[in-house]
């Protein structure tokens, strides 16, 4: 049976783009307001450690079970609720009276995030087919460029606007107008069997069966378990025996959900999606992707204000071609990803390298002969290019047989992945840059850590070869 376009499907993307720009934004954001924060609240080191971490760490540990109940539940219902809760949790994070308060309120944007990316991803799947998805993708890619082009200069206007007090809790703020006008548009623009609860729930025993409680609770405390020793600024030898029971524990949730299945039940995560060659493969080149590639970003905010002596303005600036670059080339690609497919992510690969090279060399020249760092305005614009070239394309590429059943789960072990490639590669990235600085300077410290990221890209490419190999049914591949 033909698909028929739902004429609403622009709106219904329009609303989710905004929702997840309040969520992206509000990641890159805090990373300026931090010193802020320490002054306003007298925070201490661990505790502006979990103002970041707290965040990621909740919506790490919901993203599956949230994806596989919208795809029981309905998705526009279960969506609504996480955009409700990080708007109201923005509030509370913005008049926090203390560091702990704040933290709390963080956990709960978190969850809130958790909530509502997966929906979103599954209702691009749902709405949108062929060239049409690739274009929704694309849009989902330039807000992503957009929103971390935005986020520190934000930050850095609205603290400089507000004053040390003040300008930290109108960061937080800022979410709330977005909020508000995303749950008015999605209560007119969503058809309503969106938001109410899905046909395919029936009673509410059935509905646990569908949800899998177990293997949700046990895939979420195996998240946990692996996130925290690297979320933990000051991790003790015993907090580290919580990576390999973590790693036990996915072993326990593979065992369960085959073991659900046969029994006759709906799993939360069909096992079988991947024994399908795209997703299993595009699913690993975007966590080594992020594994690597979101440190840069980390290290270019330390180096510029560390390293180079700059404000947090200025470093939140030198990368704003890179994101600007970043949409536009998500949006470029988004267009042409069906007809280039895999070649065009393997483009984006031997972009970041590219980018990485001539950024290490800036750095260092900079130390060596006194060449400007502002250099890195044009290198790390490579970088933009490759995240629009890589990201959504990869995106659109990896779910595209995937059942329209499981898209919301099966988008969210991709979220997932990226969520632990992101908190691993940045916790072992930065210690080896300050291990380093023990020894050398910032120059050279950060150049090393860039080539650091350089050999992740370099695994993440052979993947996307491996992928480029499989689509062919043998052939050779070339990019």
């Amino acid at each position: 049976m033909d698909h028929v376009p739902d004429p609403a499907r622009w709106r219904i993307l329009l609303v989710l783009l905004a929702a997840i720009f309040m969520s992206l934004i509000s990641v890159s954001i805090v990373n300026v307001a931090l010193p802020a924060i320490q002054d306003g609240l007298g925070a201490a080191e661990s505790q502006l450690q979990w103002v970041l971490s707290g965040y990621a760490l909740t919506f790490g540990v919901v993203l599956v079970a949230a994806g596989r109940a919208g795809d029981v539940m309905g998705r526009g219902g279960i969506f609504l609720v996480g955009v409700l809760l990080f708007t109201l949790s923005s509030v509370a994070a913005s008049f926090a009276p203390s560091a702990e308060w704040l933290i709390v309120a963080r956990f709960a944007q978190g969850v809130g995030s958790g909530l509502l990316n997966p929906q979103g991803v599954g209702m691009i799947q749902q709405y949108f087919r062929g060239a049409e998805r690739g274009r929704a993708f694309g849009y989902f890619g330039s807000t992503v460029g957009v929103s971390v082009a935005i986020g520190p200069v934000l930050g850095g206007l609205l603290i400089d606007a507000g004053g040390p007090d003040l300008g930290w809790r109108l960061t937080f703020l800022v979410n709330v107008p977005i909020g508000i006008l995303t749950i008015v548009l999605a209560l007119l623009w969503f058809p309503k069997p969106m938001i109410q609860r899905s046909a395919h729930a029936g009673t509410a025993l059935s509905t646990v069966r569908l949800l899998d409680p177990i293997g949700s609770l046990l895939l979420a405390v195996a998240v946990l378990a692996i996130l925290w020793p690297f979320m933990e600024a000051r991790s003790s030898a015993v907090t580290w025996l919580l990576f390999p029971a973590g790693v036990l524990l996915v072993c326990l949730w593979l065992g369960w959900e085959r073991r659900f299945k046969q029994h006759g039940g709906s799993p939360m995560v069909d096992l079988s999606v991947f024994r399908t060659r795209s997703f299993s493969n595009g699913t690993l080149i975007i966590t080594l992707y992020f594994l690597g590639m979101t440190s840069i970003w980390v290290l270019i905010a330390l180096y510029m204000q560390q390293g180079a002596g700059h404000s947090a303005l200025e470093a939140g600036i030198v990368g704003l071609p890179s994101a600007v670059l970043s949409a536009l080339a998500a949006n470029w690609a988004g267009n042409r990803v069906l007809r280039l497919g895999r070649r065009l992510v393997i483009a984006g690969l031997y972009l970041a390298l590219l980018g990485l090279g001539l950024s290490a060399a800036v750095v260092f020249l900079h130390e060596a002969v006194g060449l400007s760092v502002w250099w890195l305005l044009l290198t790390l614009s490579f970088i933009g290019m490759a995240q629009g070239t890589v990201i959504s394309p990869n995106q659109t590429l990896t779910l595209a047989e995937v059942p329209l059943q499981y898209a919301g789960s099966s988008g969210a072990i991709m979220q997932t992945g990226q969520r632990m490639g992101t908190s691993i590669g940045i916790a072992v990235i930065t210690a080896a840059v300050f291990s380093l600085l023990q020894a050398t300077s910032w120059s050279t410290a950060t150049a090393l850590g860039f080539a650091l990221i350089a050999g992740v890209i370099l695994v993440a490419l052979a993947v996307a070869y491996k992928d480029l190999y499989d689509r062919r049914g043998g052939a050779t591949p070339h990019a």
